[in-house]
């Protein structure tokens, strides 16, 4: 494998070595294989953890003003984005690597730590591209039920994995939005097996105020952290992410995937939206407000739903979740998918205001007519 600089703006894809990644689904592959087509033109998406803001104003200038130099690749450009995050972080840059999104690295973090003799260990429910990924290697899955209060049960993950090779953590969980507290994310690092790695997902973290586990590998500890920039900063479509570690970790991760040129346009985006100290506090307040409207609108109408501080929650419709989200689809509401361990609910992602009054209309007519 040639040399490479962490710090040029290259990002991972998936190389010959690296195939089971390709067949492994995220979050959008299975939205667009999941999502019905008989929706209308103006019909709501609340199926797919998407932020409907969209990206913000300074990311949108930064998008425009780099369009002209589309015809260049991105590099030096990818300088600036991973040296803004390493110096608002403490970080060096070194340990930091953009990615298309948070999906890639995931997949080949996978490739990287597991085997069929070194487990994948998950909560359940759970986000599903890392367990998919493993199932196609051969890689024995291990599936361990959230605690009462909806976090990962990691005593329960280390019990039932002495041979783990690696422990997905997302924090706040995708789909319940739950959190996982940082101190139970210690307790796994200084009792996991030997040579197994803790991977822990932030995708959604900034629509929380939970303590990151960046301070985990800043110490130099067996963690690889992953962040994207798909959700609080609106940047789904534009696929822009990073995966942090200590170099030796990244080593690893990087020998099982390719390397290309991140999309121009993502960096530029990026890290603009970087840049605006406002963007974060502000859109965290508007999810956090609609949520909560959100919330208090289904505890008045009797429904049950586990409490998330993410974008997304599941909702309890007593009965079979599939039957109920083709009822909604027939609304012109698109809501999320099914667990197949939590085979009544239903994963609802906040939109906007407008967008979770013609939710909870759909969702009326819908209960009341089964």
């Amino acid at each position: 494998m040639p040399r490479f600089s962490r710090r040029s703006f290259l990002h991972l894809t998936v190389a010959a070595s690296a195939a089971a990644v390709l067949r492994g689904m995220g979050e959008a592959q299975m939205a667009a294989v999941s999502r019905p087509t008989s929706l209308g033109a103006n019909a709501v998406f609340i199926d797919s953890n998407e932020n409907p803001l969209g990206p913000s104003q300074a990311a949108r200038e930064a998008v425009a003003a780099i369009i002209p130099r589309g015809g260049r690749y991105s590099f030096n450009l990818a300088n600036d984005l991973t040296t803004t995050f390493a110096q608002a972080e403490g970080l060096n840059p070194e340990w930091v690597m953009a990615t298309v999104g948070s999906t890639p690295p995931l997949g080949l973090t996978v490739l990287a730590f597991t085997s069929p003799k070194r487990s994948y260990v998950t909560a359940d429910p759970g986000y599903e591209y890392g367990m998919n990924t493993a199932e196609s290697m051969g890689v024995r899955v291990v599936k361990v039920p959230l605690t009462s209060t909806y976090a990962h049960d990691v005593k329960a993950m280390l019990a039932a994995a002495p041979d783990a090779g690696l422990f997905y953590i997302c924090t706040p969980n995708n789909p319940t939005g739950t959190l996982t507290p940082h101190s139970d994310i210690e307790f796994l690092v200084a009792n996991k097996p030997k040579d197994s790695i803790i991977l822990v997902d932030e995708a959604y973290i900034h629509f929380s105020e939970a303590t990151s586990a960046l301070d985990l590998v800043k110490a130099g500890k067996d963690v690889i952290l992953l962040r994207t920039f798909s959700k609080i900063y609106g940047m789904a479509g534009l696929r822009c992410g990073f995966i942090i570690a200590r170099p030796d970790l990244m080593e690893k991760v990087m020998m099982h995937g390719g390397w290309n040129p991140m999309p121009i346009t993502a960096v530029v985006a990026a890290t603009a939206s970087l840049k605006d100290p406002q963007l974060i506090p502000e859109r965290r307040r508007i999810n956090a407000g609609i949520r909560q409207q959100t919330f208090q609108w289904l505890e008045r109408n009797g429904y049950s739903y586990i409490p998330s501080q993410s974008n997304c929650f599941m909702l309890d419709v007593k009965r079979p979740g599939k039957e109920v989200r083709e009822a909604m689809a027939k609304e012109d509401v698109s809501v999320g998918r099914i667990w197949p361990v939590w085979p009544n609910h239903v994963r609802i992602t906040v939109g906007t205001a407008e967008e979770m009054e013609r939710f909870q209309a759909a969702l009326q007519k819908v209960m009341k007519a089964s």
